[in-house]
């Protein structure tokens, strides 16, 4: 923590050209960093983040519904161990893939899911995840006091 401050835990996205996930992550008002960007799916973070990612129903089962973005940002062991969370979109109407690929990479992490919302949200989801990344937040500048003290 820094003169009582505590850091805002950035969270990196996957969004296509419909921009549903884009319109949730920017509304959030915290640095929030698009996969869809060369730049961005290239870096290494630089400390704990949370995934937000999309999923789309791809057809069958054996599909898979990771977008290649975060696949390629997640191949970095950096990036993976920083790793905190996951939040999914989704749409009810792609039934069982509702919400596959957030649960998938957080069954793969180890990472818990944090917050799981319908296309691009509605305010009450915006302010249900503020809460849920500010104590996020606080719990991490707990964490790294304790590591530090």
């Amino acid at each position: 923590m820094l003169d009582g401050m505590v850091r805002q835990t950035p969270i990196y996205y996957y969004s296509s050209t419909s921009g549903l996930v884009r319109t949730f992550a920017e509304r959030l008002g915290r640095p929030v960093f698009n996969l869809a960007e060369r730049e961005n799916r290239l870096s290494e973070v630089d400390g704990a983040w949370v995934l937000l990612t999309p999923s789309y129903k791809t057809g069958n089962v054996a599909n898979d519904t990771i977008p290649e973005a975060i696949k390629r940002f997640l191949r970095s062991p950096h990036n993976r161990r920083h790793l905190v969370g996951v939040m999914g979109s989704g749409n009810r109407n792609f039934g069982a893939f509702y919400q596959k690929a957030a649960r998938e990479i957080a069954a793969a992490s180890g990472r818990p899911i944090l917050f799981e919302f319908e296309l691009s949200g509605e305010s009450w989801d915006v302010t249900e995840c503020r809460r849920i990344m500010a104590e996020l937040d606080e719990a991490l500048a707990q964490r790294d006091d304790a590591r530090a003290g």
